[in-house]
């Protein structure tokens, strides 16, 4: 892992603030989410309780007046506790284009790694989500580990019937 700002929640970057998320946040990022037009949205309710139980496993950019306009959610695999999994990541419109997805992402395993320990990361994208592989691929790049890719679920086990597979992108093992 590269080394981080000593003070996680005074890293700044144009403005912006990257912080723990907190219970109040919930709806602000439910919001960015639903926004994305690319995120399956899960209920507000589940994103108020992700800023309660997984705050530790989480961030969020915040602007000059702290609200937040992006987030990176996520956490540890309980069969594997050294293995953050990313839960979503989203950059609210205006923000876009900045390279905080990436920024955010350095941010929350940098900050995992110290606290708990960080073999690997681990998330799923679909295949026509290119910005989501372009991030993960930078990622795997930018801290010189090894990216693997398998499909994690085929698109025949939704009920849905019209999901796309989910990839799984296993990103490490990441040297102390």
């Amino acid at each position: 892992m590269t080394a981080a700002p000593a003070d996680f929640a005074s890293a700044r970057s144009e403005f912006l603030t990257i912080d723990t998320p907190r219970v109040e946040d919930g709806a602000a990022i439910w919001r960015i989410a639903r926004d994305s037009e690319v995120l399956d949205l899960n209920s507000s309710y589940s994103y108020l309780l992700w800023c309660r139980d997984f705050a530790a496993t989480s961030v969020v950019a915040r602007d000059e007046a702290g609200g937040p306009v992006a987030f990176v959610t996520g956490f540890l695999r309980p069969d594997h506790p050294g293995t953050l999994v990313v839960w979503q990541v989203a950059v609210d419109h205006g923000h876009r284009g900045t390279g905080l997805a990436g920024k955010l992402l350095d941010a929350l395993t940098s900050r995992v790694a110290a606290s708990q320990g960080l073999a690997s990361v681990e998330t799923t994208v679909t295949p026509d989500n290119t910005a989501s592989d372009r991030l993960f691929t930078s990622y795997a790049l930018r801290h010189d580990v090894a990216l693997e890719r398998e499909v994690l679920f085929g698109g025949e086990l939704f009920p849905e019937g019209t999901h796309l597979p989910e990839v799984l992108y296993r990103i490490g093992p990441f040297h102390a």
